[in-house]
């Protein structure tokens, strides 16, 4: 299977992975751009979102709530995300303020939670890593707001630096070690020539995949090792969306280079 996927940056509603048409089974994802005033409306039946606005202002209202004016950066490389939580069964709309980008991430979901609002001064910035395999992650829809299954950040790269280094995989239930929590990227760079690796792969070998990917692409992790490298000189920007029962960063590295660690 062909993990990666393109997004053209159209006007709209562009649905990228729909449950039954790609490798996850509990992650989908639609992306939108609004003009000035442009509404779109989601209804689906037991459904949670994470609405992360890329860029531009928008208004979300649904049943119980209203945000207003949202979003506080022109695009990526502009500042910290602004982000939505729906939960399950709650009709909603999102109009644009202005131009306005989003990803707009969907999960099967059970229980019912508030709707909430995570602002750029809620998103909670750490820098990971050692040289060689550094990046600034931040950590947006996390444990700290209520959900079944999305967990949503953001990471910034420099060019010729690798992340989610070294290899790890997060596909087994093994608590406390490990989760079954597939996983979606989605790459911007700050030059329009830039480009990055990423490999998705399993021990087993049975998942063995290699991509070249620029502005715009996604790649799905269903499962497996999944390290990704951004080219030298080109600053790159990736969307991380997680999806499991069991919320957070609960992974294991590649054996073979577990000793990266030390």
């Amino acid at each position: 299977m062909n993990y990666k996927r393109h997004w053209n940056k159209k006007f709209g509603k562009s649905e990228i992975y729909k449950l039954g048409r790609c490798g996850c089974k509990n992650v989908e994802i639609d992306m939108l751009r609004l003009a000035d005033g442009e509404k779109k409306s989601y209804d689906e039946k037991d459904k949670e979102y994470g609405l992360l606005i890329l860029g531009g202002k928008c208004t979300v209202t649904g049943e119980g709530f209203s945000y207003e004016n949202i979003g506080e950066r022109e695009d990526v490389f502009g500042g910290r995300a602004t982000c939505v939580y729906v939960p399950r069964n709650t009709p909603f709309s999102v109009t644009g303020v202005g131009e306005v980008s989003l990803a707009v991430t969907k999960c099967p979901s059970w229980r019912d939670h508030k709707p909430a609002l995570v602002r750029p001064e809620d998103v909670k910035v750490k820098v990971m890593g050692k040289p060689g395999w550094t990046r600034e992650a931040s950590f947006i829809l996390d444990e700290r707001i209520e959900a079944d299954q999305i967990y949503i950040g953001e990471c910034y790269v420099e060019g010729g630096q690798w992340a989610s280094y070294p290899p790890h995989k997060h596909d087994d239930a093994n608590m406390p070690t490990e989760a079954a929590t597939e996983e979606i990227y989605y790459y911007e760079f700050k030059k329009p020539t830039g480009f990055g690796i990423q490999r998705v792969y399993t021990k087993e070998g049975d998942v063995d995949e290699t991509y070249t990917v620029k502005s715009g692409d996604f790649v799905e992790i269903p499962r497996g090792y999944h390290p990704f490298h951004a080219a030298p000189g080109y600053y790159n920007y990736y969307l991380w969306i997680m999806a499991g029962p069991v919320r957070g960063f609960y992974m294991t590295t590649d054996e073979d280079h577990k000793w990266l660690n030390d």
